[in-house]
């Protein structure tokens, strides 16, 4: 396996902690996960988000960028790969979505300036599923502040983030996730496991679970 650093995105549930996880213990890798819990503006975004959109986003990117910078100025001598579940990109296009045009070319200013800074992960892992099985799995996983989350921002969020991906040339394994079961069913993750054996040009690369 030739990739160093290893991302996993998707829409909200889709189960890209999970997937994270078992690539972490597989690989023997360095974990680095979103702490989404300490943004004390999720919860009142949901309940107001015309008023809480941009705090939230600043304060994601803020937790996101520290979080990876730090992967610049620190070596793991235990660990040679990296695995993420999330991309930082994800704070534009989250942003895109959530604030009004001025309040968003203001922040992408401040994105770009930030962005450029990073290490970019060797490969990204995108998991699509539809909405109506993301609404399931939010359900299921029972956090108080995602239940009233509607359909339509699902859908405008997944259009956000297939179209980025389809108009940047990034090296995407993209995996339809609807009926992934990553915790139960050892062939999924072993096709996943067996894509990374491989080498790919830029560009989307369709893995189908068996």
């Amino acid at each position: 396996m030739n990739y160093h650093f290893i991302t996993i995105e998707g829409n909200i549930g889709v189960g890209k902690t999970t997937l994270a996880h078992i690539l972490a213990k597989h690989y023997n890798a360095r974990l680095v996960l979103e702490a989404f819990a300490d943004n004390p503006f999720l919860p009142q975004f949901y309940e107001n988000p015309a008023q809480f959109a941009f705090p939230l986003e600043l304060f994601f990117m803020a937790e996101r960028y520290k979080q990876l910078k730090e992967l610049i100025h620190t070596k793991d001598l235990f660990h040679n790969v990296t695995v993420s579940d999330y991309l930082f990109t994800k704070c534009l296009l989250f942003a895109k979505v959530n604030l009004p045009e001025e309040e968003f070319r203001l922040y992408q200013r401040l994105f770009e300036i930030i962005h450029q800074q990073l290490v970019q992960p060797d490969i990204l892992i995108y998991l699509h599923a539809p909405v109506q099985k993301l609404q399931s799995n939010i359900k299921r996983r029972n956090r108080s502040y995602e239940q009233a989350i509607p359909d339509e921002y699902l859908f405008e969020i997944q259009e956000t983030y297939t179209h980025y991906i389809r108009q940047h040339n990034i090296k995407t394994l993209f995996i339809d996730a609807e009926n992934a079961d990553f915790l139960g069913n050892e062939k999924h993750v072993k096709a996943v496991l067996d894509a990374l054996d491989k080498d790919y040009e830029n560009g989307q690369h369709f893995i189908s679970l068996p």
